[in-house]
């Protein structure tokens, strides 16, 4: 089985700031199979630190994307950067991590904390190249330049100076966590969950140096992960068959799927439920007013109601962002299937195409084509921000 890039981050700004000066972007270009993700931390906190390092990582994504040589990317970012005429440092900071053939991977660094790669459980030390760039007011900058193939159950850890400095001055960390002590804390974590996701193990790592901080972030914390894995699928099936015919066909589909099987939609459950000889029954916990509540039935990972569920889950999908997730006060059934669909790496939404008559006059098939808008929706925000592959098939 070919594996898969699960790439995920999590951050949060410093103390009572509202935006983060670190940022982590990424890019899929499935023509070249090939990833590209990077970690760029501004100088200082705040909306200018946070302009500057998105200005950062948006130039090194278009470099790479464009097939400008690595060194040459970090030559022109450092360039183009302006200079702090007071410290004489550059204004932001950046890792670059390339990926081609979903093996093949390259990372230059430029002044931010050394990246992390694991492998079986145990950390990997990568031989590196160091090379100099030509800088201003006589500061000798320099970038490590590294290569290596990845191998199945690899993880790549990148993370903000906010990571490595969290804690200073505590009894506990008089010099900060470090970069050791965050290796042995990945190691430690790895080890006690083998198949931990990208997007779990980023937020872990945020939370201990909240943790270290007494829970005020003394600076920006961002950490961003890449897991090369065996991919995790999820079936989404929504609204009932075009032709009563296909009713069969449908539960066939959902019979015979491996991975994680979501129903959304209480005629498509009904269906289900006939064609299967399964029952389906309401859970009443985390009652929600805005969202209907999820049920349950035998063989299924999630049921939910349809048009509404899914519509609030692309509005959690949207708001999800610089992996801050916004979530409700309950976990309600669209905050669960937002969930699923997050820890899952390959979605295949099954869209019925029959217009449901219980919900409006059949000659107006509206119902229709918001249900495939809003399916179309979530399928572009997996694709294009959480860089999932997903797959539409209409019945």
């Amino acid at each position: 089985m070919e594996t898969f890039i699960e790439v995920d981050h999590h951050q949060c700004p410093k103390g009572s700031y509202r935006m983060e000066g670190d940022i982590f972007l990424s890019k899929k270009i499935l023509p070249e199979n090939r990833v590209i993700s990077v970690l760029s931390d501004g100088l200082g906190s705040g909306v200018k630190a946070g302009v500057l390092s998105t200005l950062t990582a948006t130039m090194a994504i278009t470099c790479m994307a464009g097939n400008v040589p690595i060194e040459r990317a970090a030559q022109i970012i450092h360039q183009t950067l302006p200079v702090c005429s007071e410290r004489r440092i550059r204004y932001a900071t950046f890792t670059i991590v390339d990926v081609r053939g979903n093996q093949e991977v390259r990372i230059l660094e430029y002044d931010n904390p050394p990246y992390v790669l694991i492998r079986d459980g145990e950390i990997v030390e990568v031989q590196k190249t160091v090379a100099r760039l030509p800088s201003r007011y006589g500061r000798k900058t320099t970038i490590s330049l590294s290569s290596f193939v990845a191998k199945p159950g690899d993880r790549i850890i990148v993370f903000s100076d906010g990571v490595v400095q969290s804690g200073i001055g505590t009894p506990a960390m008089p010099l900060g966590w470090g970069t050791e002590g965050v290796k042995k804390f990945l190691q430690e974590v790895v080890q006690r969950d083998p198949t931990l996701s990208a997007r779990e193990l980023a937020h872990t790592v945020v939370r201990k140096s909240l943790w270290n901080d007494a829970l005020e972030a003394k600076d920006d914390i961002t950490c961003g992960v890449l897991y090369f894995r065996n991919p995790r699928r999820a079936l989404v099936l929504t609204g009932p068959p075009v032709a009563i015919e296909r009713d069969k066909e449908l539960a066939s589909i959902f019979s015979v799927y491996r991975g994680k099987r979501i129903i959304c939609g209480g005629t498509t459950a009904t269906i289900l439920a006939r064609e299967l000889g399964k029952q389906v029954r309401v859970c009443l916990q985390n009652i929600d007013p805005e969202v209907p509540p999820a049920s349950e039935m035998e063989g299924a990972d999630l049921v939910t109601e349809g048009i509404l569920t899914l519509g609030k889950t692309a509005e959690l999908l949207d708001g999800n962002l610089q992996g801050r997730t916004h979530r409700p006060s309950t976990k309600n059934a669209a905050y669960l299937l937002m969930e699923q669909l997050l820890n899952s790496d390959i979605v295949d939404f099954v869209v019925g195409t029959r217009i449901n008559e219980a919900h409006q006059d059949p000659s107006m098939p509206m119902e229709l084509e918001i249900r495939r808008n809003i399916v179309k929706r979530i399928a572009q925000l997996l694709e294009e921000r959480y860089l999932k592959e997903v797959h539409i098939q209409f019945i």
